[in-house]
Order: structure tokens, then sequence, then C-alpha cells
């Protein structure tokens, strides 16, 4: 080999070993550094339960189905009324129509046009109470919407905290990873 080509051959080989330390080295303090702190970030900010995914999640889940219980029980309650209601205005509108086509009827007797009244009187009646145990529905469910609405913001409040405390930590952990990887920055 020839003088030039060999000193060649030796810087290539002292400027390909002094790139492989320092990749070692960034390597070692990612490993050391990063590693170790998402870790034990982790394990304190996530704790495991017995049965499967995280504690501080199904709080979360938790508080907003507690938050939504009394509310849904209460808007169960709104629908089955509706539905009674409904099925009363049919049934009042049915008996109307029987009513008024037993008077238009000459063929039916007294009694029968007296009994048809009678249905349609009944049916009214029970169409007024279905009413009043409906709009009550509507009145308790409209009381308590600023209660639910509180409720669920406060859940909603807490989980955004959280979710807020995670993208810090992760801004933190990424920034510390690129001043790792930033060659420009290191002294070797």
């Amino acid at each position: 080999m020839y003088g030039s080509l060999l000193r060649a051959w030796q810087s290539f080989m002292t400027a390909t070993e002094k790139l492989s330390e320092l990749h070692v080295q960034i390597q070692k303090t990612l490993m050391t550094d990063d590693t170790e702190k998402i870790r034990n970030w982790q394990k304190d900010t996530y704790h495991r339960k017995i049965f499967g995914g995280f504690k501080e999640s199904c709080e979360i889940e938790n508080g907003f189905h507690k938050a939504q219980k009394p509310w849904a029980k209460k808007f169960k309650k709104l629908e089955k009324a509706k539905s009674s209601y409904h099925k009363a205005c049919k049934k009042e509108h049915l008996a109307s129509v029987r009513e008024n086509n037993g008077k238009i009827n000459p063929e039916l007797s007294l009694e029968k046009q007296k009994k048809l009244t009678e249905d349609h009187e009944k049916c009214k009646q029970d169409k007024e109470k279905v009413k009043q145990r409906y709009e009550k529905s509507l009145q308790e469910i409209n009381k308590y919407n600023p209660k639910y609405m509180e409720e669920m913001e406060t859940v909603f409040d807490q989980s955004q905290q959280q979710e807020q405390k995670k993208i810090l930590f992760f801004k933190q952990a990424l920034l510390s990873i690129h001043k790792h990887l930033d060659i420009t920055n290191n002294e070797r």
C-alpha cells in the first residue's frame, strides 16, 4: 500500500471508531437516563389491577358511571312514561273514533252507545293520569340536569388533569431524548 492510501484508511477507521463510541455513548445514556425515567414514571403513575387494566382508568370510568347512573334511571323512567302516554293517546283516539262511529251507526243500541261513551271517558281520564306522570318525570329530569352536568364535568376535569400530566411528562421525556440524540451538543 502506498502511504497516502494507508493514511486515508487509518483516518477512516479512526473516524468510524469515534462514531461507534459516540453511538454507544448515546445508547447508554438513552438506556440509563430516559428509559429508567419512563419506567419509573409508569410505575408511579399507573397501577395495574389484578384482572387487567389500570386502576386510574377504571376510577375514571367508574366516576362517569356513577355520575350517569341516577340520570339514566330518571331517563329510563321518563322513556317509560312517554311510551305509556303515547299508548294512552292512541287508545283514547281509537275510543273517540269508535264512539263517533257508534253515534253515526243507527243499528247500535243505546246501551252500546252509552258503553262506548263510557269507554271514551275512561280513556280520557287514563290519558290525563298518564300525562301527569309523564310531565312529572320530565320535570324531575329537568331539575336533575344541572347536577348531572356538574358531576360529569367534575369527572371530565379529573380525567383532563390526568391527561395533562401525561402530556407534560411525554414532552419532557421527548425533549430529553432529543437532547441526548443531538450530536452537535455532544462533547465528543
